[in-house]
């Protein structure tokens, strides 16, 4: 049957798409309202958009279905851990009730979203899209400053002590060795 005036035809409903209604991913064509996530259909454009073969998702979904798996998912590569996970802990603190917040309905809201996690730093909720791991305990990306200098800190830049984050040179400065040569540069504690 000849094509006499239309496009190609939509990878999502594969009714006729024209050119001026057209978005392009993967090599195939798609109207804007079908280029959506297939899983929580929530419309894409192209810096939001992952292909999978010929499925299509945002960029949460992919990470979800495709991404790495494990404690730690979410901070990227040099925030995963390598620790064992304890099971039996992970499913006592899925049964206990989530911590009472402002919300008039928190653990429906923490449900949905899937955190019951607290950031270190602020006390408030941590939700997986922003959530960083520094000295075993939850971080938002703000929250993962030096105490200190309030430097923003990375994987290869935090140093911890007693649970708190610090840059390397703050914490060289306050809990490193003291003494001439061993880094503060003929620091003396003691007065020579």
């Amino acid at each position: 049957m000849p094509n006499w005036g239309g496009g190609a035809k939509c990878a999502a409903c594969e009714k006729t798409v024209y050119h001026a209604e057209e978005i392009q991913c993967n090599g195939r064509s798609f109207h804007k309202p079908c280029f959506i996530c297939m899983t929580c259909r929530k419309g894409l454009d192209s810096t939001t958009v992952a292909a999978h073969e010929s499925e299509i998702y945002c960029k949460s979904c992919y990470g979800k279905k495709y991404g790495p798996k494990g404690y730690g998912y979410g901070q990227g590569a040099g925030a995963l851990s390598s620790d064992p996970v304890d099971n039996e802990q992970l499913q006592s603190q899925e049964s206990k009730p989530p911590r009472s917040s402002t919300n008039s309905n928190p653990g429906k809201f923490a449900q949905k979203f899937g955190s019951s996690d607290r950031c270190s730093r602020c006390s408030k909720a941590v939700y997986a899209a922003e959530k960083v791991m520094g000295a075993g305990k939850p971080w938002h990306k703000t929250c993962f400053r030096c105490l200190l200098c309030g430097k923003s800190l990375e994987s290869t830049t935090v140093t911890d002590k007693d649970g708190e984050l610090y840059c390397k040179v703050c914490y060289a400065k306050n809990f490193g060795p003291k003494g001439r040569g061993l880094g503060n540069m003929g620091v003396v504690e003691d007065g020579e």
